[in-house]
C-alpha cells in the first residue's frame, strides 16, 4: 500500500523571534519543489501563531509540542488541544520520551491526551521508543508493544487510523547515534504488526510510521528505502533550513 511520507520538525524548546523568520523562510524555499511527501513544524508554544503566520501562502503544517488532556480548567501553564487547533495546528506530537522520561508521562496520560487531540481535530503524532538499557537487555519490541497497547487502549480502529506514529529509540535522540535501517525496519514491522492486532490489518497497512532520533540529511536516504519507514520526525537538523529541506527531499535507493 502507498503511504504519502510524512516529515516533520520538532523545535523542541529552541528559537526566538528573530530567529524564526530566517528559519521559515528558508525551510519553505528549500520545500517548496518537494513532492509526494507531507511535511510540518512544531515550533515552542510562543512561536505558534508566528510561525502560522509566516507560513501562509505554502503546504507546510503547522503542530504542537504537547496538549494538556483536559478541555479547560484551572490547569497553570498548559494549553488544551482545542486551543491548538484555534490557532491553526494541525498535528500535535504526544508520548515523546522528553515527556515520558523527563516529566513522567504514563500510556495513561498519554491516552487520555490523544482522546483530547482527536477530540478537538488534530492529528496526533503518537511517539514510542526504548532506553538503551531497554535495547541491551533484548526489551525493544516489549516495549513499543508496552507502549502502544496502553496508549491504544480504548481507541476504535477509525480512531487509530486518524494517527501518525513515530518510533523513535531513546538512545538516539540527540546523541548523534542513530538505529541502522535494518534495526529501525525490524521495529518499525513490529509496530505494523501490533497495530493490526490492535486495529486491524487495513489500519495497520496505512497508517504511517515516522522514524526519530538523529536524522540528518547524510542518513536520511538508507532511512526511508526501508519499507515501513514513512517519514521522520526531525529533531535538530528541522533547526538548519538546508539540512531539514534536504531531509525532506530524500531520495529512496
Amino acid at each position: 500500500m502507498a503511504r504519502t511520507p510524512v516529515v516533520v520538525g520538532n523545535w523542541k524548546m529552541h528559537g526566538s523571534l528573530r530567529d524564526i523568520g530566517p528559519l521559515v523562510t528558508g525551510v519553505k524555499r528549500g520545500c517548496a519543489e518537494a513532492e509526494g511527501v507531507e511535511v510540518g513544524v512544531c515550533p515552542p508554544f510562543p512561536y505558534l501563531a508566528d510561525v502560522r503566520d509566516l507560513l501562509e501562502g505554502s503546504a507546510i503544517r503547522l503542530g504542537a509540542q504537547s496538549c494538556h488532556a483536559e478541555p479547560k480548567g484551572a490547569f497553570t501553564g498548559e494549553v488544551s488541544a482545542a486551543m491548538l487547533k484555534d490557532l491553526g495546528c494541525d498535528y500535535v506530537i504526544l508520548g515523546h520520551s522528553e515527556r515520558r522520561h523527563g516529566l513522567g508521562e504514563t500510556d495513561a496520560v498519554v491516552n487520555r491526551k490523544l482522546k483530547a487531540a482527536l477530540g478537538a481535530g488534530l492529528t496526533p503524532i503518537l511517539c514510542i521508543g526504548e532506553l538503551l538499557a531497554e535495547r541491551e537487555a533484548g526489551q525493544t519490541l516489549a516495549v513499543v508493544e508496552r507502549q502502544l497497547s496502553g496508549s491504544l487502549q480504548g481507541f476504535p480502529p477509525d480512531d487509530v487510523a486518524r494517527m501518525i506514529l513515530a518510533y523513535e529509540p531513546v538512545w538516539a535522540i540527540g546523541t548523534g547515534k542513530t538505529a541502522t535501517p535494518a534495526q529501525a525496519q525490524e521495529v518499525h514491522a513490529a509496530v505494523r504488526k501490533i497495530v493490526e492486532r490492535l486495529a486491524g490489518r487495513a489500519v495497520a497497512q496505512a497508517i504511517r510510521i515516522q522514524y526519530g532520533g538523529s536524522v540528518k540529511a547524510d542518513n536520511v536516504d538508507e532511512l526511508m528505502s526501508q519499507p515501513d519507514l514513512d517519514g521522520a520526525l526531525v529533531g535538530g537538523a528541522s533547526l538548519d533550513p538546508d539540512g531539514f529541506s534536504r531531509i525532506v527531499r530524500f531520495k529512496r535507493k
